[in-house]
């Protein structure tokens, strides 16, 4: 057996990029390697690139991350690699697959592409959309969920005392990450611990946000005890040193399918503010997402709390069996 993870690279001259769908293919292979299963992560630019590839492989399974390869080209890909499955695998709940629009139209063509073969089928990585899909146009649709691949023992990380409070609110710029009601929660939790703030966000990818980094500044110039640290696109080794750094991350979606930068603290030791959309999390670590004073109530009480990054880890554990069982049945 030999899995291929095969997702689109924007920075086509790299080996491997830094983008989310790049680190999900890792951590996902990585973590089927553990269990004995040849997995590969394939960067790669168009439709005719895995093509070529697979004519030098002997891939026994391929999963596509996001349905952006069009229709007759993976048509072509089943006819000419018959013993080859193959699988698109939705990145994102309904809500982020909105923002492209050619989403839907490749995921009912992909219900249709599985009706007339034997070896194609669509996927998505999460059970609340694999349902829907299946409820809303009485198809099959696989469910292969993100798995995050821990190493090392579980974290140990006291709760905050004093000192500037670092809280970090990262990942691409979009509107349904809710970046200002997180801003306002942050500042609501410094003026309640009287400490200086500095508010951490990802720059470099504003995804159809528009003005909210400007709002955001507008929220938080002047005042004397906070600072807004924006910080450029990094590896994800990098990345994973700059969430060790943070005291607390807020990450309340208005949508998700899994959300790695929760599991990045998660795996560091570091707590999260989310919303229900993040499912795998703890309830603990739950908020109302369209709510910054709860917002802020859930993050004083996890920055206190002995507790709190100890339950994310197992968590984030809990889910990782539960993904894999989902690839066993898919790989059998």
């Amino acid at each position: 057996m030999r899995v291929v993870l095969a997702y689109k690279n924007f920075a086509a001259d790299r080996a491997v990029s830094h983008i989310g769908l790049g680190v999900t293919a890792l951590n996902a292979a990585k973590s089927l390697r553990d269990i004995g299963i040849r997995a590969d992560v394939w960067a790669i630019t168009s439709a005719a690139d895995l093509t070529t590839r697979l004519r030098q492989s002997e891939a026994t399974h391929v999963v596509i991350s996001a349905p952006w390869i069009q229709t007759p080209d993976l048509a072509r890909m089943c006819a000419e690699f018959p013993e080859t499955q193959f699988a698109v695998n939705c990145h994102s709940n309904l809500g982020f697959l909105q923002a492209d629009p050619n989403a839907m139209r490749l995921v009912r063509e992909g219900l249709e592409l599985h009706r007339t073969t034997w070896n194609f089928q669509v996927a998505a990585n999460c059970t609340r959309l694999a349902r829907w899909i299946e409820a809303a146009y009485s198809a099959p649709c696989l469910c292969l969920p993100n798995i995050y691949h821990l190493e090392g023992g579980r974290p140990d990380r006291k709760p905050y005392d004093r000192g500037t409070l670092r809280i970090g609110a990262f990942g691409a710029t979009r509107a349904l990450k809710n970046l200002l009601t997180a801003a306002g929660a942050a500042l609501e939790i410094a003026n309640t611990m009287r400490a200086d703030l500095e508010f951490w966000i990802s720059s470099g990818r504003n995804e159809g946000a528009g003005p909210v980094i400007q709002a955001l500044r507008q929220m938080m110039a002047g005042v004397p005890h906070v600072k807004i640290v924006e910080n450029g696109w990094q590896t994800w080794p990098q990345f994973r040193q700059t969430v060790r750094h943070m005291h607390l991350l807020l990450q309340p979606s208005y949508t998700e399918s899994f959300n790695v930068v929760t599991a990045d603290g998660a795996a560091e030791g570091v707590p999260s503010v989310v919303s229900d959309a993040i499912e795998w999390a703890p309830d603990s670590w739950k908020a109302k997402v369209d709510d910054a004073g709860d917002i802020a109530r859930v993050g004083c009480r996890l920055l206190r709390s002995r507790w709190a990054a100890s339950a994310g880890y197992s968590a984030l554990v809990k889910h990782n069996r539960s993904a894999l069982s989902f690839w066993r049945d898919f790989l059998r």
